[in-house]
């Protein structure tokens, strides 16, 4: 398993991967680091870790080396390429990617990995930003299980909650659904926060009402309160991602002929605000495109 004597790598310091990696290294862990961005480089650097000047650098240096990118392509790129991870590193070294990529290029990841002596873990991460700065990720482990155990380490250092799906691709396809339900929630509070304030209805006594039935979910009940219903829409989990893993799970989805109608209808929904200029926002703020979209007040729970 990962040693506080082994030396990590560590690829893609965004707002995920910058406070996953701060979360290694402020636990013990020996890092070296990359992004195309020198800005979190800098920062991990003052944290303890080492920076390195390319991908290759890393692979070279490193036993074991985890990834969190934006999408498929970079994975393919940074990992498969032809200077990436597997064509640097040495037989017998680990990489674990923890992006929301499609299933197709995760299957690539382990296949092309066991062809190279290169063992191969998909961990994409649940929960949010402010959760990764916390080391409360949530994991979702595509792995055998020995290779799972040797990342367990590193993931307990990023996280609180890990789960092992089974062999490698569970992880990312387990991902997949759980995203289609949260953010397909979204859509659904949306329209019917619209149609609550529509109604010119009280919004905290409907939402009594609806947290006391089955309509009641966690997006709604936990996660709204906080960001759009208190009028913050700064992003934690964007619009333009939420769009970015629609697409993700319809193409999953049409791959194994299986229709999903009501992602469809979700997706051109949050394509819609996109195109207002929402992206950026935080996917909760799909309840104030509701709103605008049909001349409503915003909802907002009022303070007290």
């Amino acid at each position: 398993m990962a040693t506080r004597d082994e030396t990590i790598g560590f690829i893609g310091l965004g707002a995920m991967g910058r406070g996953m990696a701060s979360n290694c290294v402020k636990k013990g862990f020996n890092l070296i680091v990359f992004d195309i961005k020198p800005e979190p480089i800098e920062a991990l650097v003052k944290l303890g870790a080492k920076a390195a000047r390319s991908v290759a650098e890393v692979a070279k240096s490193c036993s074991l080396i985890i990834t969190v990118l934006p999408t498929g392509r970079e994975v393919g790129e940074i990992v498969m390429g032809a200077d990436g991870l597997f064509a640097n590193a040495k037989a017998g070294a680990l990489v674990m990617d923890l992006s929301t990529i499609d299933p197709e290029t995760t299957d690539r990841l382990h296949t092309q990995g066991k062809a190279k002596g290169i063992a191969t873990v998909d961990a994409p991460i649940g929960r949010l930003a402010w959760h990764a700065d916390r080391g409360e990720s949530l994991f979702m482990v595509g792995a055998e299980a020995k290779d799972f155990e040797r990342v367990k380490p590193l993931l307990e250092a990023m996280g609180t909650t890990i789960h092992h799906c089974g062999a490698g691709g569970t992880g990312t396809r387990t991902k997949l659904v759980n995203n289609y339900l949260a953010i397909i929630l979204c859509q659904l509070n949306a329209e019917a926060l619209a149609l609550t304030q529509r109604f010119g209805l009280d919004l905290a006594k409907t939402l009594d009402v609806i947290h006391g039935t089955t309509a009641t979910n966690g997006q709604l009940k936990v996660n709204w309160p906080n960001k759009v219903l208190a009028g913050d829409t700064s992003p934690g989990f964007t619009i333009d991602l939420a769009h970015k893993d629609l697409s993700l799970i319809m193409g999953a989805a049409n791959a194994s002929r299986v229709p999903l109608p009501v992602a469809a209808a979700a997706r051109e929904m949050f394509s819609a605000a996109r195109a207002r200029g929402m992206g950026g926002q935080d996917f909760s703020a799909m309840g104030d495109f509701m709103c605008d979209l049909i001349q409503a007040e915003r909802p907002r729970l009022k303070k007290g």
